[in-house]
């Protein structure tokens, strides 16, 4: 978290600790006006109305309240869905849980540089097709989606376009309106603000979208999310939307420099592969593949200093290989040996180059032991 959000946030734990739903005491009031402060702040950033922004838990909350609610509302309408098989996890359960409520997905496939191909989404759309939702950017690999040529295709056929931007907002500009985005999910955390944040944008006309609540008690939120909001989280997204406003472009330039050197040096050892698009990707975000180098052991030797992954957070757990950078048509070998990189606003080149080191140290090793092996064996 940004040392700046905390300072915000704070003051919202013992001095203005009022909940915004109580209407006849000064302390509400003063929670109701922190809150709606920062849904300004969150809408500016994405060139939103303060009423589109529906505050939730973080994205996930907001994935499943977008698909499982415009199903609810427009069912009438046709229940046909098409999404992409690289999406985050809380999509694609999203929509097995949907089909077990009578829903049809279309899954497409993605190219193997990790982007969709915009005919293919085109021919998949159907009389009752109802929502489109293609994430802006993959949590993996970083690629970033044709955003304006989905929309397009969705208003040309009159059907809602969703997008989990989560990955993208606040580190890329993000238009809701130039990008035609009927619906996105974004999170606090992913700008450099507290976890249990995110938030819903719903668009209010051209068209009108609505959706079915899924959390009942209250009516909060005009009625699309019950439960006593998080004012101090809430506060601290605020700001972090605001300082990104303000820093984004310098520190997407930073950050491009220093994943450039990263990718670079590790290049450099030999047997490294760069997965998915170069040109369309997000600054801070890089995957890599190593050959005959199994990145369980990687993550393993590395742990206790360099915070990696083989995948998402949400699948981290897991020693299967990534489903993503299996659909790009990457083997289970070489999906087993890929490491996911993210650098940050306080990531510095001192960092990088430690990380390299280390990386490559390794590599080399694992090498040297595959060749000895070998040798042993052919003798």
């Amino acid at each position: 978290m940004d040392q700046r959000v905390l300072e915000t946030i704070m003051p919202f734990f013992t001095k203005y600790f009022g909940n915004t739903a109580s209407r006849t005491h000064a302390f509400g009031w003063e929670a109701d006006a922190a809150v709606e402060y920062a849904r300004e702040q969150v809408a500016h950033l994405v060139n939103a109305e303060p009423k589109e922004i529906v505050f939730t838990s973080g994205a996930t909350e907001a994935d499943n309240l977008a698909l499982k609610g415009v199903f609810e509302m427009y069912r009438s309408k046709g229940n046909h869905i098409i999404t992409v098989k690289t999406e985050h996890k809380a999509v694609l359960d999203s929509c097995k849980h949907l089909e077990k409520m009578g829903a049809e997905i279309t899954y497409l496939d993605v190219r193997e540089d990790g982007l969709i191909d915009v005919k293919e989404l085109e021919n998949a759309v159907r009389p009752d097709t109802i929502l489109i939702s293609v994430m802006y950017a993959n949590n993996e690999t970083g690629i970033i989606h044709p955003v304006k040529e989905i929309a397009a295709i969705a208003k040309k056929n009159s059907v809602l376009f969703f997008s989990d931007a989560t990955q993208a907002v606040g580190k890329i500009p993000v238009d809701v309106i130039k990008d035609g985005i009927d619906l996105m999910s974004f999170s606090a955390h992913k700008m450099y603000g507290p976890k249990g944040a995110g938030a819903l944008y719903v668009r209010r006309k051209n068209p009108r979208v609505r959706i079915a609540s899924q959390i009942d008690g209250g009516g909060h939120e005009r009625g699309m999310r019950s439960g006593t909001l998080n004012v101090p989280a809430i506060a601290g997204f605020g700001r972090a939307c605001e300082l990104c406003l303000i820093e984004m472009k310098k520190d997407s330039e930073r950050m491009c420099k220093l994943r450039d050197k990263l990718e670079n040096e590790l290049l450099k050892s030999g047997g490294a592969f760069i997965n998915g698009s170069r040109q369309h990707r997000l600054p801070n975000v890089s995957n890599m593949s190593f050959k005959n180098v199994n990145s369980v052991d990687l993550l393993s030797a590395l742990s206790k200093n360099i915070a990696l992954s083989s995948g998402s957070a949400c699948t981290s757990g897991t020693n299967e290989p990534s489903y993503v950078l299996k659909a790009m048509g990457l083997s289970d070998e070489m999906a087993l040996s890929s490491l996911r990189f993210g650098l940050g606003r306080f990531t510095t080149e001192e960092e990088i180059d430690y990380a390299a080191g280390q990386i490559i140290n390794l590599i080399q090793q694992s090498s040297r032991n595959i060749t000895g092996m070998h040798k042993r064996f052919f003798k």
